[in-house]
């Protein structure tokens, strides 16, 4: 709660840096609601952004995704084993250290 508070008073430019006054007194207000309201909230303005998405970004990250499926459905993809994944990390880390 002291987090949402700190938050609330403006000392976390991390989430105000660019809001109107307007906005921060909206956070300020959101900031007080209980938890589930404010999940509702999130929500409700996510999918206000999600309705003016780029279709054509949609449409294209469709076709991607068809593409990567269809490669790894003929085997022009090659996949890798988490393990091997983590191990590589693992080495680079150690390497740029």
């Amino acid at each position: 709660m002291d987090k949402l508070r700190a938050v609330a008073r403006g000392s976390n430019k991390r989430y105000n840096h660019s809001m109107t006054q307007q906005a921060l007194e909206l956070l300020q207000k959101a900031l007080t609601l209980p938890e589930e309201e404010r999940t509702a909230l999130v929500r409700s303005l996510i999918e206000s952004l999600e309705e003016v998405a780029d279709h054509g970004a949609e449409r294209a990250w469709d076709e991607e995704i068809s593409r990567r499926i269809a490669d790894l459905d003929s085997g022009r993809a090659k996949t890798v084993s988490w393990d091997e994944v983590r191990q590589r990390i693992s080495a680079r880390l150690a390497h740029e250290r």
